[in-house]
């Protein structure tokens, strides 16, 4: 399994699941453009990783269309032809449908779901220009499971699924559109919805790792390692679908 060589785009790409990716791919002979709002812990991953590869960040907004669009061109500035995006720019937002507002709708949909088209829209062509090429789709069990007081996160990770079905038929022939479902996994985004229980974090973390099947929570390098061998070409035919990564969360009765 090789992505060596290919230079690849990551948004969301400067901490959690994407931070991971970033490090995976460059471990694997990548080159590596990281994309997110977060402009120190990008700049520092930059110059920590561009010690051992050739890795570029570039700050951007996804929910704008035209910071994905520089973000694009930057990436084809820095390292040449785009041969694979992995859209896992991520919001999250708490409530149940009496709690809906405009805020937690523009936040969470506007990153999950618009932010991905835009990258889609935007980035698609710049695979074609390459000669084809991989767009990978961070999506969830949200999408598959009813969790409390997720109406509009669990509604965005469903939206994200048909998404990589759809692009998947639109660009068949030319780009390969695939997604990973992560489970319960390590990341800052984890812990903030753990904040305002009256249990500690670790403590809330080892009560969900007993009913995990594997019996452990992930790691965003769980993640990372199966993102990379769905952009490899030993992945070629796999298309339109989405690996989940759970650890065998839904394979769980529900008693």
């Amino acid at each position: 399994m090789s992505i060596a060589g290919k230079n690849i785009i990551v948004t969301g790409g400067t901490s959690g699941i994407g931070e991971a990716c970033a490090r995976e791919f460059i471990r694997r002979g990548a080159s590596v453009v990281m994309a997110s709002i977060q402009q120190a812990e990008g700049e520092a991953l930059e110059a920590e990783l561009a010690t051992i590869g050739r890795a570029r960040f570039i700050s951007c907004d996804v929910t704008q269309e035209d910071q994905v669009r520089a973000l694009i061109e930057g990436a084809q500035a820095a390292f040449g032809p785009v041969h694979a995006i992995h859209c896992n720019a991520g919001a999250w937002g708490q409530g149940t449908a009496e709690d809906f507002d405009d805020a937690i709708w523009n936040k969470v949909m506007g990153v999950n779901v618009k932010g991905a088209l835009l990258t889609a829209k935007h980035g698609i062509p710049a695979l074609r220009a390459a000669g084809g090429g991989v767009l990978l789709v961070t999506t969830s069990v949200a999408a598959h499971v009813g969790f409390p007081r997720h109406a509009v996160y669990c509604a965005s990770k469903a939206a994200l699924e048909a998404l990589v079905r759809c692009l998947a038929t639109d660009y068949a022939g030319l780009v390969r559109v695939v997604g990973v479902s992560p489970g319960t996994i390590k990341t800052p985004m984890l812990a903030a919805t753990c904040e305002g229980w009256d249990k500690p974090v670790e403590e809330l973390y080892a009560e969900v790792a007993r009913k995990i099947p594997v019996r452990r929570l992930g790691e965003p390098e769980d993640i990372a390692q199966a993102a990379a061998f769905l952009l490899s070409d030993e992945a070629s035919y796999i298309n339109g679908t989405i690996l989940t990564l759970d650890g065998g969360t839904l394979a769980l009765p529900p008693w």
